[in-house]
C-alpha cells in the first residue's frame, strides 16, 4: 500500500495513509469493541478506509461466530455492522474510494450480487454514514451541517433510524468522556434527534434515494 497518493496532495492536504501493521496495532488496543458487532467508530480523515474497512471486517468476523449458522440473522447483522461504522473526508476520490471498499467487503463476505436488495440497502447505508466534508468544521462539501444516521436492527429484519447533528454530538461527549460517541444520549434532553424514522425493511433501505452528503434535516 502507498502511503501517500501524491506529494502535492502531501502538501495541500496534510494527506498520508497510516500502514496497515499500524492500523492492526492501534485497533488493537480496543479490540473488544473492534469485534462488538453495534459499537460505532467514527474516522474523521477517513481516506479510502484503511481504519474503517479492517474494522468491518472485525465486525464481520463477530457476526459469522455468533450468527454463522442463520443466514436471516448474519445477513441482517452484517449490515447492522457496517451501519456501525462513520466516516467523514475531505477529499472527493477517497470518500468514493471508502465506500466501494466497505462495499467489497461486505459484498464480498455475503456474495452478494449487485441486483440484490441488501447491497442495494448497504449502498444507501453507505452514502449516509461516510460524508464528504471536512470534520473540523462540521460541514459538509456543500457547507451544510453534517448529520449521521444511528441506526439500530429491531429484529425480525426491521431496522430503526435517528438523525443526530454532528456537533451536537461533540458536546455529547463532554457529559460522557468515556462512552462511545452515541452512547446514554437520551439522558441528556437537548441530544434528541432531529430526525426519527419508521422501522425499515432491507428492501425498503435499498430504494431510498442515496445523496452524496447527508445534511440536517430541518
Amino acid at each position: 500500500m502507498n502511503l501517500i497518493k501524491s506529494k502535492q496532495r502531501v502538501a495541500d492536504h496534510g494527506e498520508v495513509f497510516t500502514p496497515p501493521w499500524l492500523v492492526d496495532a492501534m485497533l488493537d488496543l480496543v479490540k473488544g469493541e473492534t469485534e462488538r458487532i453495534d459499537s460505532r467508530f467514527l474516522e474523521p480523515a477517513c481516506g479510502s478506509g484503511n481504519f474503517l474497512v479492517p474494522v468491518l471486517q472485525r465486525k464481520l468476523a463477530a457476526v459469522q461466530i455468533k450468527f454463522g449458522k442463520s443466514e436471516h440473522e448474519r445477513r441482517h447483522y452484517a449490515l447492522l455492522a457496517l451501519m456501525c461504522c462513520y466516516g467523514i473526508e475531505l477529499l472527493q476520490d477517497n470518500i468514493s474510494e471508502c465506500r466501494a471498499n466497505m462495499l467489497e467487503v461486505l459484498s464480498g463476505y455475503l456474495r452478494l450480487e449487485e441486483s440484490a436488495d441488501l447491497y442495494g440497502a448497504a449502498s444507501y447505508v453507505l452514502s449516509q454514514n461516510l460524508v464528504h466534508g471536512d470534520a473540523l468544521t462540521m460541514r459538509t462539501s456543500e457547507n451544510q451541517a453534517i448529520s449521521f444516521a444511528e441506526w439500530g436492527y429491531l429484529g425480525k429484519g426491521k431496522f430503526q433510524r435517528r438523525d443526530f447533528r454532528l456537533d451536537a454530538l461533540a458536546q455529547s461527549s463532554a457529559f460522557n468522556q468515556e462512552g462511545t460517541l452515541f452512547a446514554d444520549l437520551a439522558r441528556h434532553d437537548i441530544f434528541v434527534p432531529i430526525k426519527t424514522y419508521p422501522p425499515m425493511t432491507v428492501s425498503e433501505l435499498a430504494h431510498m434515494p442515496a445523496t452524496d452528503d447527508p445534511v440536517e434535516v430541518a
